[in-house]
């Protein structure tokens, strides 16, 4: 019976570490579904960008020896500047019916992020500044790490104060009505490029808040985070349902508490697979995801 508890504690605790991680996932999730609900295009540079915004509130640390908090707020600002001149560069001046030059697009910008990067750091790992890194709570046979619950209350303060914007700002109601029907928004007097362009400019800061709590919660900030962590948008914004915010959130924490169970009972080396696994069971039984609409071909 003692074993079974200690085995019972142990896998709750997993989980539990893995939900209050898994809210950054949800932050990129967001990042990426604001974006297609916007203009109904994935913007592939979004997890990178988010990435270099890390990069930058580290620059800040390492430069002039900013307080952490100023190091996330360095992250975010940068990474929201990165998204403006990513929608600039990808998605301005590209007819708003080929879907697939703005893709083609944004993955070079991504690629080309990465190289930045890796160049700027010669591709070496970098320690990343972390808050209450070494406090613990106690709740009864649990414990709960200050970094992670940290990480997951300014992701629901960064998603609350989105979710605010968006159904309680006239910003909120410009991109809405873009995102429904952009010629009846322009009809209306909306401005559609400059509401796309805050669009961006609100999701990079959202994405470099959600950067540089992954890096803080890791400890390292990586080159090699950027492709694993655009997959895991990816596969967060497809299971929670294209376009669908609340859909996003949910998939965020349902992938961060799965794959930290994954990685208790396979190890580092099978995780990833079985989260991919985990993505090819919603594209076959639920394709539109977790609170997506079913799509009908005209």
């Amino acid at each position: 019976m003692s074993d079974f508890w200690f085995e019972f504690v142990e896998i709750t605790q997993t989980v539990g570490d893995g939900l209050l991680f898994g809210a950054t996932y949800a932050l990129i999730g967001i990042g990426f579904t604001l974006i297609f609900g916007a203009m109904g295009k994935l913007n592939m540079t979004y997890a990178g960008a988010s990435l270099a915004g890390a990069y930058a509130g580290l620059a800040a640390f390492t430069f002039v020896n900013a307080p952490a908090l100023v190091v996330f707020l360095v992250s975010a600002l940068a990474s929201g500047f990165i998204g403006f001149v990513v929608y600039v560069a990808c998605f301005r001046f590209i007819p708003v019916n080929n879907h697939l030059a703005a893709l083609m697009a944004s993955i070079g910008a991504l690629f080309f992020i990465d190289e930045i990067v890796i160049h700027a750091t010669d591709g070496s790992p970098l320690t990343f500044p972390a808050m209450f890194e070494y406090v613990m709570f106690d709740l009864g046979p649990y414990g709960i790490r200050g970094d992670l619950l940290f990480v997951f209350v300014v992701c629901v303060v960064s998603t609350a104060g989105l979710v605010y914007v968006l159904y309680r700002s006239r910003l909120g109601l410009a991109t809405r009505a873009v995102s429904q029907q952009d010629v009846a928004a322009r009809l209306c007097g909306i401005d559609v490029h400059r509401t796309n362009a805050i669009t961006f400019v609100l999701a990079g800061l959202l994405g470099g808040i959600a950067g540089s709590m992954t890096a803080a919660a890791v400890g390292v900030l990586s080159p090699l985070v950027t492709i694993p962590l655009t997959v895991k948008g990816l596969i967060v914004t497809v299971i929670g349902g294209l376009g669908s915010i609340p859909g996003a959130i949910v998939a965020g924490l349902l992938v961060g508490g799965l794959e930290n169970v994954f990685l208790y009972f396979r190890g580092v080396n099978e995780r990833d697979m079985y989260v991919l696994l985990l993505l090819f069971v919603f594209l076959v039984f639920r394709p539109h995801g977790i609170s997506g609409t079913a799509i009908d071909r005209d």
